[in-house]
């Protein structure tokens, strides 16, 4: 899937530049497995294949987006754009 936009700045430039000056050197590895993997899936019926990411639908004014673990507090979040198979608002966030 085609990623359309990145919120986090960081995020952004280790997608577009591999600079990942600005995200904690512990977990830089992981996000680009999880981007690597999300660019290359064909439908959301393929996240649950990766157990220890926790994928799941995001409920409450959040509903549609999914929600990827990283570490204990941190989470890859992004809607699938269905219509047009493309990853919208992805996003690395603190939300516990």
């Amino acid at each position: 899937m085609k990623i359309r936009n990145v919120r986090r700045k960081g995020l952004r430039r280790l997608i577009e530049a591999n600079d990942a000056a600005s995200l904690p050197p512990a977990v830089v590895e992981k996000l680009r497995n999880m981007i690597s993997f999300l660019q290359d899936m064909a439908g959301e019926e393929e996240l649950r294949g990766v157990p220890v990411w926790k994928a799941h639908p995001l409920t409450g004014d959040r509903k549609g987006a999914w929600s990827l673990f990283v570490t204990k507090n941190w989470r890859l979040t992004f809607t699938i754009e269905k219509k047009e198979l493309e990853i919208v608002d992805l996003d690395y966030v603190d939300y516990h």
